[in-house]
């Protein structure tokens, strides 16, 4: 199978997918879209993606979008190792994880808000000001959420979507120097996937462009 990864080496749900796809092992071609200079909204991508995002996968010339639903897709064409538990309470639990990050915190603080932001007139120090409330927002309550069930990682012992999920969001929460000794089982959790050859890879300063 021939998988075609449209990647931005910043953008946090394209990391997920970096790190979904090196956990399952499977080899991919990368095409990067420079957000930046707005490629994501040039004609020939957003024929193939209408939503004009990254990150975008291909499989033999289809597109699939959304990195949870990626990650789903790749679950269910590479079952090892697993993302989500077999068990309905438990996967119900580690979905409600990732979406926390993927649902609540990420798309306030996606590149294109906090461009609008700078649109509108909003100085950079609010800008920032207003990334580290949603993810002081969100990180106090997956602290809460993930505490009681965590072991190693987000959730007992194994990685899951959960930690595919809050790796890249710690990566930006330490971009913008929110304190994060408040959230020790996120810090452990991270620090524990990291660890991991699989997370390393997929780290942007490991996928970033030469300068």
């Amino acid at each position: 199978m021939s998988l075609v990864l449209y990647d931005y080496w910043r953008s946090s749900a394209s990391y997920r997918v970096r790190i979904a796809l090196n956990l399952k092992g499977v080899s991919y071609e990368t095409v990067p879209v420079n957000l930046l200079d707005g490629e994501q909204r040039d004609e020939a991508y957003r024929a193939r993606n209408p939503q004009g995002l990254v990150p975008m996968l291909e499989a033999d010339g289809a597109p699939l979008t959304q990195s949870l639903a990626i990650a789903a897709w790749l679950d269910a064409h590479f079952p090892e190792p697993p993302l989500l538990p077999a068990d309905a309470g438990d996967r119900a639990h580690v979905l409600s994880l990732a979406l926390t990050i993927a649902a609540d915190i990420h798309p306030l603080n996606n590149l294109r808000v906090l461009k609008r932001l700078a649109k509108l007139g909003v100085p950079q120090e609010a800008r920032d000001d207003w990334y580290r409330h949603w993810v002081r927002e969100g990180f106090e309550a997956l602290e809460a959420l993930a505490a009681p069930r965590a072991g190693r990682f987000l959730f007992g012992d194994a990685v899951s979507l959960a930690d595919v999920c809050l790796v890249p969001q710690m990566y930006n929460a330490r971009r913008f120097e929110l304190p994060l000794e408040p959230y020790p089982t996120l810090v452990r959790a991270d620090a524990e996937a990291n660890a991991l050859d699989a997370f390393a890879a997929a780290h942007p300063d490991r996928v970033a462009p030469a300068a």
